[in-house]
């Protein structure tokens, strides 16, 4: 199965399941996962975790499942946390912009200095937007 197949797959409650075995980094077994996520019972997770085994993201191992491919198409994870890519890309526009205002600031404010402070706070902007989008939607 390709990349963009297992993309696929990871949709509403498969996709919080994947997300839940990411972050506990640990073999987890079926009932561990339905009482975290609150799912009505342990068959829900069962048939989201067979979706997760044909799509080779998952694999078993002694009873529990752990995550054997680890797709991050939007987000980086750093040990336990995924985090929007797009945040990264915002901090550090946010950081060039501080940099701008303080350090690189001319006596006079001319055409030049100008537009290339508006240029990074737009892209601050762009950024800080694409990533709160990408965490409310769950493109993590």
């Amino acid at each position: 199965m390709t990349t963009e197949d297992a993309g696929d797959v990871l949709r509403g409650t498969t996709l919080e399941i994947y997300r839940f075995l990411l972050k506990a980094n640990k073999p987890v077994g079926i009932r561990e996962v339905q009482r975290a996520l609150n799912l009505s019972s342990p068959s829900v997770v069962a048939y989201h975790f067979s979706k997760l085994e044909e799509a080779a993201l998952v694999s078993r191992e002694k009873g529990d499942y752990v995550v054997s491919k680890v797709i991050l198409e939007h987000s980086i994870r750093i040990r336990r946390f995924i985090i929007p890519r797009h945040l990264f890309y915002s901090v550090c526009a946010i950081a060039v912009l501080l940099i701008e205002l303080t350090i690189f600031r001319p006596n006079i404010i001319n055409r030049e200095y100008f537009f290339s402070t508006l240029a990074t706070l737009i892209f601050a902007i762009v950024f800080g937007y694409e990533a709160v989008k990408a965490w409310h939607r769950g493109d993590l």
